[in-house]
């Protein structure tokens, strides 16, 4: 049995997972997110762990059985978030999160600083990573900068509760834009660019080796084995692709969670920052993979929904798209999804929602539309960004929330050219990863270990839809390009 833990933005969720490959259980505790002024998105870590020891004390209650029978932990995170503890290893002040926009600036100082940057990090720095965010502090919160003695991404804080040890692995560190991605390594040069050192850094593993053990007293209180080691783990996406067995060159997968990610593998270093690509390690050795990510994808149409006042939540407003005909999708207004600014292909923090060319017969069917749509040609855009790269499959896997509707499913397969395929389990995500993670740390084999599930159903590509989508498509590009410089 593995013990799959999973910190996401809006909800840590626990797995547990047999050497059947059957998930035995599931549980998951909600999280919110601060947004104390506009661009800026927090969480306090002390949550994260009220959250956790919440899940804990559920699966014992519910499946103690099966807990006491865990041979090994995994763990998967939301990327990028900013812990920064003191020397005496107290958090310092709330996490900075992934989709905070807030060190803009300071990505531009860091490019200026360090042109080879992203050929040593295979990113170009956005605001996103966790590099930026200790730019800004030291501009903008000097004293609390100086006490800075480790910076932790939010999984492995989560790793240090646990078992008392600094450790990061290569999937989320490449999201840092401190790692030398190529030699999965700490890069002295770009660490030098936020004034920090190797010193303030966690030490590295890769995702499926064993990285510490969990404390003895939280052993106790969990009804675990005492000293089971803990795996590396994955940043969120690495570690859904371990999930989904995306684990040899040519297997992608498109997520749509709060954020809408394209994730290619690879089996070696492949960047393309000019388009806004991120190449990142994968959770794996001598593996790496390129992603595209826009920021608001399910996050965009929950908002629309809540903004609605939809009874039925999302589900309802889909089947209220799923009923409009061609003629009334063509004349629906167009939707920029960038409700967090955005990555790729644009790198644009100060990027916004627009809805353009709303009338007096438009309804809640068509502003759904618009949201749906506007997150697939956001998609589409970075899709395209990954293809002028090299970045090609056949398939892709479909996973996240968003995932569960069939309507949608087939929308975004007609945009991006590409067979969707959901898989059973695809929902468990990130978790499922983390506990596949936690097997091979135990002696696992990957070719057994990262299956690829059964296909639940398939979305195929719809040519005349497609044809129909593609003037909307080229409106969308324009009305960015038009709106950029307004964008502050």
């Amino acid at each position: 049995m593995f013990l799959g833990i999973d910190l996401g933005t809006s909800e840590i969720k626990l797995l547990l997972l047999d050497e059947q490959h059957q998930i035995v259980a599931t549980t998951g505790v909600p999280l919110t997110v601060q947004r104390p002024q506009p661009l800026w998105s927090e969480q306090n870590p002390a949550d994260w762990w009220t959250a956790l020891e919440q899940g804990m004390s559920k699966l014992r209650a519910e499946h103690g059985t099966a807990l006491a029978q865990v041979r090994g932990i995994g763990l998967s995170g939301q990327m990028h978030g900013a812990v920064t503890l003191d020397a005496a290893s107290q958090v310092l002040r709330p996490a900075i999160l992934w989709n905070d926009g807030r060190s803009a600036a300071q990505c531009a100082e860091m490019m200026a600083a360090c042109p080879e940057l992203p050929a040593i990090t295979g990113n170009l720095a956005m605001p996103g990573f966790t590099a930026p965010k200790l730019a800004w502090m030291r501009q903008h919160e000097p004293a609390l900068f100086a006490k800075v003695a480790k910076v932790l991404l939010p999984k492995d804080w989560l790793r240090f509760e646990l078992s008392g040890e600094f450790v990061s692995e290569m999937s989320d560190a490449a999201g840092t834009l401190w790692l030398d991605v190529a030699r999965r390594r700490w890069s002295p040069e770009a660490l030098a660019l936020t004034g920090l050192t190797e010193s303030h850094m966690p030490r590295l593993v890769e995702g499926s080796e064993a990285s510490a053990a969990l404390k003895p007293e939280l052993a106790t209180r969990w009804g675990l084995q005492a000293g089971i080691p803990i795996a590396g783990g994955g940043g969120d996406n690495a570690a859904s692709a371990v999930g989904m067995g995306v684990v040899k060159p040519g297997d992608g997968f498109l997520s749509l969670g709060t954020s809408g990610v394209i994730f290619l593998c690879n089996d070696a270093f492949s960047p393309n920052p000019g388009r806004a690509v991120h190449a990142f390690c994968h959770a794996l050795p001598n593996t790496w993979h390129q992603m595209s990510v826009v920021l608001s994808a399910a996050s965009a149409l929950r908002w629309a929904t809540l903004m609605l006042g939809m009874p039925g939540g999302e589900a309802a407003l889909i089947e209220k798209v799923a009923a409009l005909t061609p003629a009334q999708r063509d004349q629906a207004p167009l939707f920029l999804p960038y409700l967090s600014g955005e990555r790729t292909p644009h790198n644009n923090a100060n990027a916004k929602g627009v809805f353009f060319g709303l009338t007096h017969d438009h309804d809640a069917a068509a502003i759904g539309y618009a949201v749906l749509e506007g997150v697939g040609f956001a998609l589409l855009d970075g899709w395209q960004a990954l293809q002028a790269g090299g970045g090609s499959a056949e398939q892709l896997w479909l996973v996240g929330g968003g995932a569960r509707s069939e309507w949608w499913a087939k929308l975004l397969a007609s945009m991006l050219n590409v067979r969707l395929v959901n898989g059973v389990g695809s929902e468990a995500g990130g978790a499922l990863g983390a506990a596949r993670l936690a097997w091979l740390a135990c002696g696992g084999s990957v070719a057994e270990v990262c299956r690829t599930p059964d296909i639940a159903r398939v979305a195929e590509p719809d040519s005349a839809l497609a044809a129909t989508l593609k003037p909307r498509h080229a409106r969308f590009q324009r009305l960015y390009e038009a709106l950029r410089s307004e964008f502050v």
